[in-house]
């Protein structure tokens, strides 16, 4: 066997490239980057990082009213989500302040409205609303091609009862193009049934930096399901880039209101194309899921709502009995480069929906 030593410099080049794709070519052909997790619990996050860089955070001030990821990175370092209203930014919206990075909640909870909870809600109406309560850490683990992290929360009642309690694990990993999460939620009832009230405000969500919106040049309306109306203005489309694509051929607006194994919003910041998707695994209650997109940046999943979506021809009050428990997987890839093919979309998805 011919040495490596004894190769020409040409020679060895092609072999050493030849090594590092037999040894760690995953994930559109990029190896896999080391995750490392770093708990603050003084300042309530823990920071996430792939290969060394900062992709997301995982936060649980009081003021959002539920934990959530905030703010999500391309592998470029470019933020996808949102800044409202924990840190604006130039030319974003800033309507529905409940709408912060990534987040997993619903708005029909036995009559409490988890979803719109945020410090915004005045005083005197706050009794209509849950608050998803952070409890703890319970696991952070390091990984050289993924990184896992579990903790505990409780939806808990103006009051201050707990109707639920919800584990959930996050998975995190990432090559040169890709950032991956997979976020799989146990929902447990504790001493009383709870039922999810058929709510079109659901499930899991992102709100997208505003080069990701559609275009839109109207003003629009939008009614939450406590009947609260918010105004979100036409604005300035230049960079405005985000387009829709589900998993049933939908585009654009069309995909709102449809059913589908997984949905992808294409755009491009600042040069720079995106594909943000966002998946619905086979055995979640409701699959597959109906889509809770808005050309204005809501990009969210909502496995328990189907009245509103199908106009009347479908209802879905889920209940869990008290000690039932109730749990849905999702997975958001965000890829950098080349957009994402619908080949290469169905490729992840079906290693998503078989465990792999």
């Amino acid at each position: 066997m011919i040495q490596l030593t004894r190769l020409s410099r040409r020679a060895k080049s092609i072999a050493m490239m030849v090594v590092l794709l037999m040894i760690g070519v995953v994930n559109h052909g990029w190896a896999q980057s080391e995750v490392r997790l770093v708990k603050n619990e003084n300042e309530q996050r823990v920071d996430v990082l792939i290969g060394g860089q900062l992709f997301t955070s995982y936060i649980y001030p009081s003021a959002t009213k539920k934990p959530v990821l905030y703010p999500l990175r391309t592998a470029k370092g470019t933020v996808v989500t949102r800044g409202f209203p924990l840190e604006s930014r130039p030319g974003e919206r800033i309507d529905h302040p409940h709408h912060v990075g990534l987040w997993f909640t619903y708005g029909d909870v036995n009559g409490l409205d988890f979803w719109n909870n945020s410090d915004s809600i005045a005083p005197d109406k706050r009794n209509a609303y849950g608050t998803i309560v952070h409890k703890k850490i319970n696991k952070t683990t390091d990984g050289k091609d993924k990184g896992e992290l579990e903790v505990t929360a409780e939806w808990v009642t103006p009051e201050g009862i707990a109707l639920l309690r919800e584990d959930t694990r996050f998975v995190f990993s990432g090559d040169a193009h890709t950032r991956s999460i997979e976020r799989i939620t146990t929902l447990t009832a504790l001493t009383q049934e709870v039922l999810f009230k058929d709510n079109k405000e659901g499930m899991l969500g992102i709100r997208v930096a505003r080069q990701l919106e559609h275009p839109s040049n109207k003003p629009e309306l939008f009614t939450d399901a406590s009947g609260q109306v918010t105004n979100v203005p036409s604005m300035n489309n230049e960079g405005v880039t985000g387009l829709y694509h589900s998993s049933e051929g939908k585009q654009g607006d069309d995909v709102w209101g449809t059913r589908g194994k997984w949905v992808n919003l294409a755009g491009t910041m600042n040069g720079e194309n995106i594909s943000l998707v966002i998946m619905d695994h086979p055995k979640n209650v409701g699959h597959p899921t109906y889509w809770h997109a808005r050309g204005y940046g809501l990009f969210a999943v909502n496995n328990l709502g189907q009245k509103a979506m199908s106009n009347g021809k479908e209802e879905l009050n889920f209940k869990l009995a008290p000690g039932k428990s109730v749990t849905f997987r999702h997975k958001v890839l965000i890829h950098s480069g080349e957009q994402l093919q619908d080949g290469q979309i169905k490729t992840a998805y079906q290693k998503f929906a078989s465990g792999r």
